[in-house]
């Protein structure tokens, strides 16, 4: 018999295919907007700066100093550059610290956001927004940091390094592992899960493989498609609490974390949630954390927390904010368990 449940489906709109960047123009005038400020990190300046030619009249200009874990700092700095240039919308050009950035932004002037998603993030299509001061990631849940456009375009993805790939894909991973155990999970998230992991398991090898196979490409964007939006519809737990704590306290790679904490979480959990987890286990040979380990280590991803600079000693202050305002879980959130599942991840072990 299906449980009861409540499903909110989130508002938003999504272009999907290759050639859909061609329509950035059209979507901010369908927004009602005249100036949109383009924003990127430093690295993908120059992508945005060419998007703002593409658009003529209707680019603001841009802002390019997103970064990893959305300080607030920058948010205020960007704030300040939107108003002095007129703009009236965002349009946020990469992955998940350029989309973070636009939230941010959003949070406070409630600009109206398109995304063109170039990673396998999977935060353009929630309503969360991350963000770090004086050392401590905090999360907000709010409908108006959820964009109202988001552009899929997978020509955009073929320059994406490949080991950037691989993390960005494990990333939207953990999304859906999460959601199939979360507390509010509903039938409509689990199959949404399920299939964003099996998209993702059968294109990233490709991708390691050949960097320019478009099909892989789309099929993996696909996948990070459905993966944020599980996301996007219900409430995470032990594995974004782990991964926030130790982005926002050590300034560590935000898909990087995901990829080596993944095997970690998802074996903490195991036990307490065997029934919800086994349809992603059977995508993995049966055990959800051996497999996602063995997953991620032929695909040579990092697996070892020590890999990213991470000193054995912060692991004890790691485990003490971890069990801070704790998210739901299905297995208490213990620290001595968690202080071993931060060795087993620090050393790189596979969990058992």
């Amino acid at each position: 018999m299906t449980q009861r449940f409540t499903y909110d489906i989130n508002p938003g709109r999504i272009l999907f295919g290759t050639g859909t960047l061609d329509a950035v123009a059209g979507q901010i005038e369908q927004l009602g907007a005249k100036r949109a400020l383009i924003l990127s990190t430093p690295f993908q300046r120059a992508d945005a700066e060419k998007l703002a030619r593409r658009i003529g009249p209707l680019a603001a200009g841009v802002f390019s100093e997103a970064r990893m874990h959305t300080p607030v700092s920058v948010t205020l700095d960007a704030i300040a550059a939107f108003d002095a240039l007129g703009a009236d919308c965002l349009v946020a050009l990469g992955g998940g610290s350029t989309i973070g950035l636009g939230k941010a932004i959003a949070l406070r002037n409630d600009a109206p956001q398109i995304v063109v998603a170039t990673t396998y993030a999977g935060s353009e299509v929630t309503p969360v927004v991350g963000q770090t001061e004086n050392g401590v990631k905090t999360t907000v849940r709010d409908p108006k940091v959820l964009p109202e456009v988001v552009i899929y375009d997978p020509a955009l993805t073929l320059e994406l390094p490949v080991a950037m790939s691989v993390t960005s894909g494990l990333n939207a991973i953990a999304h859906a592992m999460e959601g199939m155990y979360a507390r509010d999970r509903n039938p409509v998230s689990s199959l949404m899960a399920v299939e964003g992991v099996r998209a993702l398991r059968d294109a990233l090898p490709v991708i390691v493989k050949e960097p320019g196979d478009l099909a892989a490409r789309s099929d993996a964007l696909y996948g990070s498609w459905l993966c944020g939006s599980v996301l996007g519809t219900v409430g995470m737990a032990l594995h974004h609490k782990l991964c926030h704590t130790l982005g926002g306290s050590f300034d560590l790679p935000h898909a990087d974390t995901h990829a080596i904490m993944l095997p970690h979480s998802a074996a903490y959990n195991a036990q307490a949630a065997a029934a919800e987890l086994q349809p992603l286990a059977d995508l993995f040979g049966g055990s959800i954390g051996g497999g996602l380990y063995d997953f991620a280590q032929s695909l040579g991803a990092p697996r070892a927390l020590r890999d990213l600079g991470v000193d054995e000693a912060q692991l004890d202050r790691a485990a003490d904010l971890a069990v801070k305002n704790p998210y739901w879980n299905p297995r208490p959130v213990e620290r001595d368990a968690l202080r071993e599942l931060l060795q087993r991840a620090w050393q790189g072990t596979r969990p058992e």
